[in-house]
């Protein structure tokens, strides 16, 4: 996927005013979650996103830090300068983009790797 579709699609999804607005948001959420996932996790990801949203995923710490839901959205809400139920909604419309952008499969794995409540912010059904 294109950057341009990319951001189209999340400024869509958040409903936000510009590219410029999507592209801030996206960067903030990828951020995030490059914190909570492996580094070979990051990698294999950014590998399916256009720049410059793929560097954002190479700047991850050694080992992933244990983010639960509340505690991610908290961190995105930071980054944002937004309050947590926008930063929840910031979150959907990023994350679902990425499902969007990657195999099923991969996304499957991404969220084997995240504990219960982050699918869906991807848009995918919670565990039954």
């Amino acid at each position: 996927m294109k950057l341009v579709d990319f951001l189209a699609q999340v400024r869509d999804r958040g409903e936000y005013r510009s590219q410029e607005e999507a592209e801030h948001i996206s960067t903030s959420v990828l951020r995030v979650l490059a914190t909570r996932i492996s580094p070979e996790e990051a990698d294999d990801l950014a590998a399916r996103l256009p720049a410059p949203l793929d560097d954002v995923l190479h700047v991850h710490p050694e080992r992933p830090e244990a983010l639960g839901r509340e505690e991610f959205l908290r961190r995105v809400a930071e980054q944002t300068g937004a309050r947590p139920r926008t930063a929840e909604w910031d979150a959907g419309a990023v994350l679902s983009t990425v499902a969007d952008a990657v195999p099923g499969a991969e996304v499957d794995h991404l969220l084997s790797q995240l504990p219960a409540g982050y699918a869906d912010l991807f848009g995918r059904p919670g565990p039954a």
